[in-house]
């Protein structure tokens, strides 16, 4: 077993456990501010950062693969950060700082982050492993889907969120005849009104991709080579299907945290400053389930820009004295533009106790979500103008309901007596 100890020209060793947005950003603000120390990134993927937004433009083939790519080996080696690629961690030693891979490296740290992200979650049914069924995650998924779209006729989709929608665009993109089954009475329905999902159903059907609500898969069915060919649903309904995409969600990364005294519930758990259990260990992106002040309750939210200032804000507290260091708090959003209307949800659109929304035409609508009287989410269709100023009554934390009826003015932007404290950011 190798050991990696610090080196002895430098004061302190910072590893870094995962190269998505989190990680990334977190290792260049260690590399900035820590001038003497020595810096690790491990990553079970076999190559740097690339673009987890763009990689569905990627699959839709509207853009070349180089377009995805942010990261080549120079930009790690220009910050003397050590990249090693596919490199899996199987436990960490908290008592020893230590963090053991899959190989038998030994790596020692000072201070640790873990932005491990998720692994996309796999129906329990049969065939579910089946050739030509695909999830939708990292770069490889998306040439693995881009290849078998392109060569589909028909298509089958699975789940009813974010993801789910790419999916979709990407069989549009491709012209394949496409069924997308959803286990509720609608898209996205944990945002979502009935009003503002039937815009996206008659989009969907538009572009060659026909919504069946309220079902679920049975099983899959697949030719003499084990290639699928057909998706079952609870009803018995066969769809035909030369490809399939599931997107149920995912699952954190973090199994290689058992036995050790860090935390885990629905990821990570850490406390406002990104910090676990341990004082040494920090987590941050799609990991981390992270003490959110405005709510009085820990979260969830991986979207690209919050995972970004996650791993910016734990670097931070982890060069930070004792003790010290900022709380985390942004407003995540999250923009689709596979229609001809563009569309966006902010904020925590499903931790809503009311919601109040309008509709203003064919393919406008806004809907906005309340709690204890404060704004902490919402969805838009159609006008994306309203985006910023409602994304900073939502940061102020004011509790504004009693106004919603200005909220949803067609031409609100924003009130002159509320400032924006909190990271305000776009993905």
């Amino acid at each position: 077993m190798t050991s990696h100890s610090i080196r002895e020209d430098r004061d302190d060793s910072y590893v870094v456990i995962g190269d998505g947005v989190a990680g990334s950003s977190a290792a260049d603000v260690l590399a900035e501010r820590a001038d003497d120390a020595a810096i690790t990134v491990l990553t079970a993927e076999s190559e740097p950062l690339y673009n987890r937004i763009l990689i569905k433009e990627y699959a839709k083939g509207t853009v070349p693969e180089e377009t995805v790519q942010i990261h080549d080996q120079a930009w790690y080696d220009e910050r003397d950060i050590d990249l090693e690629l596919d490199t899996r961690v199987s436990t960490i030693e908290t008592d020893d700082n230590a963090v053991v891979t899959a190989g038998g490296e030994r790596y020692h740290y000072d201070k640790l982050l873990v932005a491990t992200g998720g692994t996309p979650r796999s129906l329990p049914v049969p065939n579910a492993d089946a050739e030509g069924v695909t999830s939708f995650w990292t770069i490889e998924d998306a040439r693995r889907i881009r290849e078998k779209a392109a060569a589909a006729e028909t298509g089958t989709i699975v789940g009813g969120g974010l993801l789910g929608i790419d999916y979709a665009a990407i069989a549009a993109a491709q012209d394949v005849d496409a069924s997308y089954l959803i286990r509720e009475d609608r898209w996205f329905s944990r945002a979502m009104s009935e009003t503002g999902a039937a815009i996206v159903h008659d989009a969907l059907e538009e572009r060659g991709v026909t919504p069946v609500l309220e079902t679920t898969v049975d099983h899959f069915e697949t030719d003499d080579d084990g290639h699928v060919v057909a998706t079952v649903d609870s009803e018995g309904d066969v769809y035909d299907s030369d490809c399939v995409g599931v997107a149920i969600g995912t699952e954190s990364n973090t199994a290689f945290l058992e036995g050790t005294p860090i935390t885990v519930e629905d990821g990570v758990v850490v406390d406002g400053r990104l910090q676990t259990d341990d004082p040494d260990v920090y987590a941050a992106g799609d990991v981390a389930q992270y003490h959110d002040r405005r709510l009085g309750r820990p979260v969830k939210n991986g979207s690209w820009g919050s995972a970004a200032a996650q791993g910016e804000h734990a670097a931070e507290n982890m060069l930070a004295p004792a003790g010290a260091g900022e709380h985390f708090e942004f407003v995540p959003s999250y923009t689709v533009t596979h229609f001809s209307f563009p569309m966006a949800s902010f904020g925590h659109p499903g931790l809503g106790e009311t919601y109040r929304e309008r509709k203003y035409g064919e393919t406008e609508w806004r809907r906005l979500a309340f709690r204890d009287g404060m704004l902490v989410g919402g969805v838009l269709i159609g006008d994306l103008s309203v985006l910023q100023p409602l994304k900073e009554l939502t940061a102020s934390g004011r509790r504004i309901q009693g106004r919603a009826g200005e909220l949803l003015a067609p031409t609100f932007d924003g009130f002159a007596d509320v400032t924006a404290p909190s990271p305000i950011a776009s993905d």
